[in-house]
């Protein structure tokens, strides 16, 4: 492998940097861990030699996967810890690579593994997030020492803005203890999260001041002179430029105030003989600085309604993408702390109208038990009470002492959810901009909480509906094995038409029917309802199964509103020598699998007409003898309509799956070709998969 390394330096005594250039290609992870794992052995960090491997294998697989250029490592060891970072050269946020984590092939409705990289790297991590940098992106993550002292080294990265202004924080849970859970898409938390770049990190307005003040200074002959400036950005008063010594209180000093609007405020002192020309100077310069301070507050106010906008297009993007109500309450707080304010809470109300932590996060983690205690407080000046009282009149209310903040409802669709409650900053309250958007963010939060519950509320019903589809147990006969496996499609909100079915006849045979009703969802499952009681009401009657049938057609013809059905109907009995006698009838199914004891298969029946589609219909029967040992396999077009590409798993792939399968049990058989139906492709079903197996138990 080919790298550009850059210049591999010490800039310390105690500190070892590396720079290293690398291709998008399969065997950077490798490379980029050897690269940590000599500059943790220059550096003696052994103990930290695992998790700096397992999450720089982590970042750099991410990278080459999704970014798909080249990738900047850069690894900085000194005696406290290890800072590692992986940036790229693709175009897009953070939250685009973030968005779309690998997914196990074998377990993709999973959403723990949605991802996983990035919550390994929260988990591992002392301080971790990103770099936005006008050639590309990147993801950074330090890992601290376990006897180092806290706050010892900041683990700043030589050449970028200091990780703790944007590290994201462990993921705080919603309860005591939290529950397990992943959120999904978490690693895009760390872009929400951020103080975004400073694009005035190279602020030419201090040199400006400064020579502006040297002028003056020199035309007045002052001894010293000062320009201080307030942005109203919690920092407080700064100095933005000096000349000559300090003024100090006791001088006779100009003092000119600085005409600039809110929040900016500031004053310019000059430690100078009075005269009949030093305060016209000062205000004529005083003045010309107020033109260039204004210009730099629109600039900067610019840029921070450009970073909020952007935020709260993240922050929607991010909640919309979880349908699950627990982790869309969980994903809340994270985008909150601590970009706009000290600490969260999402309080939700009950069927009684009561209202229930459901979230809190801290941007210092040992404040956790105390906020849960204050927020549990009842009485009248309560968190309790404010909280309720912002749930009930429906607009902001303060919060006081000693977890200053003020809440907000959750209201989405007319109907009040709950509060948002959030702590002010560290160093200053919440500006008009701040609090506007923590209004925005407490409606988008609703919609996601509502838009989530109603989901959770059609996958409820969808489920319930399509098990009352499907016998909820098969009958246990003696000499006869029945099986079934049912898959439904990734769509776990839809129902599918998907059905199967074992009941007794009134001559003491049994019968089996496997169908398929046309489309998804509630009329679907309503035709499919229809279907069942329809069959289950004519065989109770002792009606033939072609009559069965026919009347079954009539019925789809009146009432299927339009759907057909294919079914395939077999009335099972036990013959002589130990034999099964099938009829088998098929109206518009597959033919199912004949599966032999000596391991031979092949598809017996003859093929019909649908149900549902035309006046009368054909659907021939075929008698088929079981042996001892023999099965015959049911399925639906889910099984051999999967797809892997523009590959289908077909009934020649279903056959040959079935051969190594002769001798074992109808549940065994059902099962193994479930998985080997599964197997076939990544892609979760975009079909309903129905398996049914009929084999003869009795010993020969």
């Amino acid at each position: 492998m080919s790298a550009e390394a850059g210049p591999a330096f010490t800039s310390g005594a105690d500190e070892h940097v590396r720079r290293v250039r690398l291709p998008a290609d399969r065997r950077t992870p490798a490379t980029a861990r050897a690269i940590v794992r000599s500059v943790l052995a220059e550096a003696n960090l052994d103990e930290l030699l695992d998790e700096a491997l397992l999450l720089t294998t982590e970042l750099s697989t991410n990278a080459v996967e999704h970014a798909g250029t080249e990738l900047d490592i850069e690894v900085v060891a000194d005696r406290h810890g290890l800072t590692v970072t992986v940036s790229d050269f693709a175009p897009g946020r953070i939250g685009d690579v973030i968005a779309r984590p690998r997914i196990d092939a074998t377990d993709i409705a999973e959403v723990s593994e949605r991802g996983r990289g990035l919550l390994l790297v929260d988990h591992f991590a002392s301080r971790w997030g990103t770099t936005h940098q006008p050639t590309g992106k990147g993801v950074w993550f330090r890992l601290d020492r376990k006897h180092a002292a806290p706050g010892a080294n900041p683990g700043t990265n030589p050449g970028r803005s200091d990780p703790a202004t944007v590290a994201a924080g462990p993921l705080a849970g919603a309860s005591d203890p939290p529950p397990e859970r992943a959120v999904p898409s978490a690693g895009a938390l760390s872009a929400l999260m951020q103080t975004a770049p400073d694009p005035y990190s190279d602020d030419p307005l201090p040199e400006f001041a400064g020579n502006l003040l040297a002028r003056i200074g020199e035309m007045l002959g002052a001894a010293g002179g000062s320009v201080r400036l307030d942005r109203g950005d919690g920092a407080g008063d700064q100095l933005l430029a000096r000349y000559g010594r300090q003024p100090r209180s006791g001088d006779a000093l100009v003092r000119v105030p600085l005409a600039v609007n809110r929040p900016y405020s500031g004053e310019l002192e000059l430690d100078a003989a009075p005269s009949a020309y030093a305060r016209p100077l000062a205000a004529l310069m005083a003045e010309r600085l107020s033109l260039h301070l204004e210009n730099d507050r629109l600039r900067r106010a610019d840029v921070r309604r450009q970073t909020w906008l952007t935020f709260l297009a993240e922050a929607s993007e991010l909640l919309a993408q979880s349908l699950d109500v627990e982790l869309t309450m969980a994903l809340i707080p994270q985008l909150v702390v601590p970009r706009l304010g000290q600490w969260c809470a999402v309080h939700i109300t009950d069927e009684w109208g009561r209202l229930r932590l459901a979230a809190a996060s801290h941007a210092d983690e040992s404040m956790l038990p105390q906020l849960h205690e204050v927020l549990d407080e009842s009485g009248p000046d309560s968190a309790q009470a404010r909280l309720r009282e912002a749930s009930r009149i429906g607009t902001q209310v303060p919060i006081g002492g000693p977890m200053d903040g003020f809440a907000v409802p959750l209201v989405a669709r007319g109907q009040r959810l709950g509060t948002l409650a959030v702590g002010r900053h560290q160093r200053h309250r919440h500006d008009p901009d701040e609090i506007a958007v923590l209004e925005d963010v407490a409606r988008r939060a609703a919609l996601a909480i509502e838009n989530a519950r109603i989901h959770a509320e059609r996958r409820r019903v969808a489920q319930t509906l399509q098990q009352s589809l499907l016998p909820p147990v098969l009958p246990v006969v003696d000499g006869i094995g029945f099986a079934a496996e049912y898959v439904p499609t990734g769509d776990d909100a839809e129902v599918g038409g998907d059905f199967y079915d074992v009941l007794p006849l009134p001559d003491g045979r049994w019968l089996v029917a496997v169908g398929d009703v046309s489309g998804k969802g509630v009329q679907a499952a309503a035709v499919t309802g229809l279907v069942r009681d329809v069959i289950r009401v004519l065989v109770g009657d002792g009606k033939p199964l072609p009559e069965a049938l026919s009347r079954l057609n009539e019925t789809l013809l009146e009432r299927g509103a339009g759907r057909y059905c294919t079914l395939a109907l077999a009335a099972v009995g036990r013959g002589p020598d130990g034999q099964l006698d099938v009829s088998l009838h098929l109206a518009g199914h597959d033919r199912p699998v004949l599966v032999r004891g000596s391991g031979r298969a092949d598809f017996v029946g003859t093929g019909g007409t649908a149900l549902g589609l035309l006046d009368s219909i054909a659907t021939p029967a075929a008698d088929v003898l079981l042996g001892p040992g023999d099965a015959l396999v049911f399925f639906t077009d889910g099984v051999t309509e999967r797809r892997r590409g523009r590959e289908l798993f077909g009934t020649d792939r279903l056959r040959d799956a079935t051969v190594p399968l002769a001798g074992y049990s109808a549940e065994v058989m059902a099962a193994r070709l479930r998985s080997t139906a599964i197997g076939f492709s990544a892609e979760s079903p975009r079909d309903d998969i129905a398996i049914l197996v009929l084999r003869n138990d009795m010993i020969g």
